[in-house]
C-alpha cells in the first residue's frame, strides 16, 4: 500500500488531507511539526510527504533540507501544501527538493492531480 506522511500544524488540514488520501488508497500518518515529521521518516520512510510551509519548531523548508540529507530521504515525493503562492516561494521549495506544490485550500481533484504528477494516485 502507498504511504503518505502529512506534516502540518493544522489539525483541520491534516484531517481533510487524510480523508482525501485514504480515498485514493494511501495509508496515512501525521505529524504536527517538522521535527515529528523527521522522527516519523526515521521510523518508516513514506512514499509521499504532504508538507506545510509555515509551522512551529521547524519550517517546511528546514524539514525538506534535513529529509533530503537522510539515508533514503531522497526517495519520498514531497508536495508542499501552503498558502505561500508567489514565484519566489515556489522556486525556493523546488530548489530545496520539493517535487510539486499545491495551494491551500485544495480539494480532492487538485490533490489527486498533483499526486499523479509525482507518480502516485
Amino acid at each position: 500500500m502507498k504511504t503518505c506522511l502529512i506534516v502540518d500544524d493544522s489539525r483541520v488540514i491534516r484531517k481533510v488531507s487524510r480523508h482525501i488520501l485514504e480515498t485514493l488508497g494511501f495509508s496515512v500518518s501525521e505529524a504536527e511539526n517538522g521535527q515529528k515529521g523527521l522522527d516519523a521518516c526515521d521510523e518508516s520512510m513514506p512514499d509521499v510527504v504532504l508538507l506545510d510551509w509555515n509551522m512551529p519548531v521547524m519550517t517546511g523548508i528546514e524539514f525538506i533540507i534535513k529529509l533530503r540529507e537522510r539515508p533514503g530521504g531522497d526517495t519520498p515525493k514531497v508536495v508542499f501544501c501552503t498558502t505561500e503562492n508567489d514565484v519566489a516561494h515556489i522556486r525556493e521549495a523546488i530548489s530545496a527538493g520539493a517535487d510539486e506544490y499545491v495551494m491551500k485550500p485544495f480539494d480532492h481533484e487538485t490533490l489527486q492531480i498533483k499526486l499523479q504528477l509525482v507518480g502516485f494516485a
